[in-house]
């Protein structure tokens, strides 16, 4: 298939393109290569190069999808059959800093690649939500409970959903809808819990804990591509809702001493949780299993492990 996604020289973006390049896929790859405003431009310039070196195709579209008449130009060219739409922020932080481009890219934006995807006839088009629209839950998380997101990031992510499934379903186009986890892995960039975490450990610095009891079900990178990969390929998937996690809740304080244990430094110093952040656990992922084989397979201590490794040679 032409398969197009957007964000594709993103953390998971640029994994879901190089996995589909392994299956034959002709990949197209929409992105505006920002640092957010928040990540040093060395850094994220570094990252761009690292990402797309793994990467096959020459079809890279630097562009912005708040604007429709470039997104417009794409899709002409490319002429997709499925769309992926990864492009978003790193972090909920970021959209609280500027919460008015925030609404912009994941409203507006999402809007334009739902009209372009409707206009070409495009077969799928597969949302990329957060877990974050849950916001608070207690023991396990499925799809089918009640999102009371906390902050504009989780809020927003939710309204995306809705906007995909009301516009596919008039369109009718079909449609799957993903809620990654707390993911992580080498090629992220420094500023998430789990980059904190090992790159002070690393450094032999203080490891701030917001909340000992606190949990994520955190996620490997590679584990939550081949979800989003096998989701956009089955036709079991259509219209539903799914989980793309470890399935697994580990506490914030586990997360920090395997940190150390990996990294051989570091020294824990306990805080208050943060009341703007919503309190997780573990996110049910057996809907995803039972539809098309997904089922997050690396634990912290691997992730942890693979993902210090590779920090190595970049702190």
């Amino acid at each position: 298939m032409k398969i197009l996604v957007t964000g594709g020289a993103g953390f998971i973006g640029h994994g879901v393109v190089a996995k589909l390049e392994k299956q034959g896929h002709e990949v197209c790859v929409i992105d505006n290569f920002t640092n957010y405003g928040i990540i040093p431009e060395q850094e994220i310039k570094s990252l761009h190069a690292e990402r797309l070196a793994r990467l096959k195709t020459t079809s890279i579209h630097h562009a912005d999808i708040k604007n429709y008449h470039d997104i417009s130009q794409v899709f002409e060219e490319c002429r997709p059959d499925v769309v992926i739409h990864c492009a978003a922020f790193p972090r909920a932080k970021v959209v609280d800093a500027n919460p008015t481009e925030g609404c912009a890219v994941l409203t507006s934006g999402l809007i334009n690649l739902l009209r372009a995807s409707e206009r070409w006839k495009v077969r799928r088009f597969v949302y990329i939500s957060s877990s974050m629209v849950y916001g608070d839950f207690n023991l396990i998380g499925y799809e089918d409970m009640k999102c009371e997101p906390k902050g504009i990031y989780g809020i927003l992510k939710l309204a995306g959903e809705s906007l995909t499934r009301d516009h596919c379903e008039r369109a009718n186009l079909d449609y799957v809808i993903l809620r990654p986890s707390a993911v992580y892995g080498p090629l992220d960039v420094e500023d998430r819990v789990v980059s904190k975490f090992l790159t002070a450990a690393i450094q032999n610095k203080e490891i701030v804990v917001h909340g000992r009891d606190e949990l994520l079900d955190f996620t490997y990178v590679d584990d939550c591509v081949r979800g989003i990969v096998r989701a956009a390929n089955s036709f079991n998937s259509s219209g539903r809702t799914y989980n793309i996690t470890r399935g697994q809740g580990r506490t914030l304080l586990e997360a920090a001493e395997i940190a150390i244990k990996v990294a051989g430094g570091g020294r824990i110093k306990l805080a208050d949780a943060d009341p703007t952040f919503p309190s997780r656990g573990t996110l049910s992922n057996m809907r995803a299993g039972q539809d098309f084989g997904y089922h997050g397979r690396v634990d912290i201590e691997q992730g942890f492990q693979t993902y210090y490794e590779w920090l190595q040679r970049t702190v």
